[in-house]
Formats: structure tokens, sequence, C-alpha cells
């Protein structure tokens, strides 16, 4: 028996670094994990090692950027799973530059992928969520939000880095 037992989670970001440690951790004690990465290669080698290691999980390529495209993963969570307990969003990316020499798409991608990746994924959560409470069922899920020091203190040469993580930690004290 794990801590995580009866729990379905969704990782996003999930391929390598922290997001596949999460989606390991969280297999080990327990979870179905829905290991979300737009790296397919780098997913399916998490999914083999949990599933290895006796865990359930599956792979996931949905964009989270893309807000249909996030409602899939949601889905297939629940298609395959049956349920949907938690989302971790971990997923991110940079593009290093200082503020002088930071062009607009270097701007958009990382506000795109931190941000907005996280909004979209939990929205659908939530919506998910909030019909389970309105038929009657217990609902017991949990959003968190990877974010960063870099948000509340700045960093050099990331200022769209650090902006789009401040941006999650307002996100999450209006999503608690």
């Amino acid at each position: 028996m794990g801590i995580c037992d009866q729990r379905v989670v969704i990782v996003t970001g999930a391929g390598g670094g922290l997001g596949a440690a999460h989606a390991r951790v969280l297999a080990s004690e327990g979870a179905a994990v829905l290991v979300n990465d737009i790296n397919t290669d780098a997913a399916r080698a998490v999914v083999d090692q949990i599933t290895a290691a006796g865990g359930r999980a599956i792979v996931n390529e949905s964009d989270i950027t893309n807000y249909a495209s996030s409602g899939e993963a949601v889905a297939q969570a629940i298609d395959v799973f049956g349920d949907l307990t938690g989302v971790v969003n971990n997923a991110g990316n940079n593009r290093d530059r200082m503020f002088a020499s930071l062009s607009e798409a270097d701007w958009d991608q990382v506000i795109s992928v931190h941000l907005k990746g996280h909004f979209c994924i939990a929205s659908h959560a939530v919506q998910y969520w909030r019909h389970q409470s309105k038929l009657g069922h217990p609902v017991s899920g949990r959003l968190v939000n990877t974010t960063s020091g870099a948000g509340l203190q700045g960093s050099v040469g990331q200022s769209n880095y650090a902006a789009a993580k401040a941006g999650i930690a307002a996100l999450t004290l209006n999503q608690a």
C-alpha cells in the first residue's frame, strides 16, 4: 500500500528531469500516472521504467500549450484509468537571453509552456472535478504547480522565465 493508492495523476513534462522523478515516485506510491511529454520517446522510457517496477503508467504527448490538446490528456487519463485525482504541472523550457536581446518569440514560447500550459490542463481537470461534484460524487482533486524563486527574485538572463514563474505563483494562489 502506498500513499497514492487509488490516485490517478497527470504529470506534465514527465519525459525527463524533475517531471520524470515525480512520475516515478507517484507510481511507486501506487498512483496510476499519465506521463505527458512532447518528446514521445522520453515519455515512453519513463513509462517503461514505471511498468518494469510494477507500476501503472501510460504515455501522453498532448501539447499542454493548446487548450483542446490538454483536454485530450485529461480525457485519456479518465478513459484509461477511470478517474483523475491530480495534476502535477511541471513542463517547462528555457530561452535564456538578456532582456535587451530577448525576442518576442523567445518570450512567447516560455510564457506559453510555463504559464499557459499550467492553465490549460488545470482548467480541464477542475472542470472534470466540478462536474463530478455536481453529480454528487466525492472529489479529492489536487493541483501541484511547479514554480521557482526566479518568479519572486528575478533571474539574470531569464526575464521571460521569471515572469512566467511569478505568474504561476499568482495562478496557484487563485486556484487555491
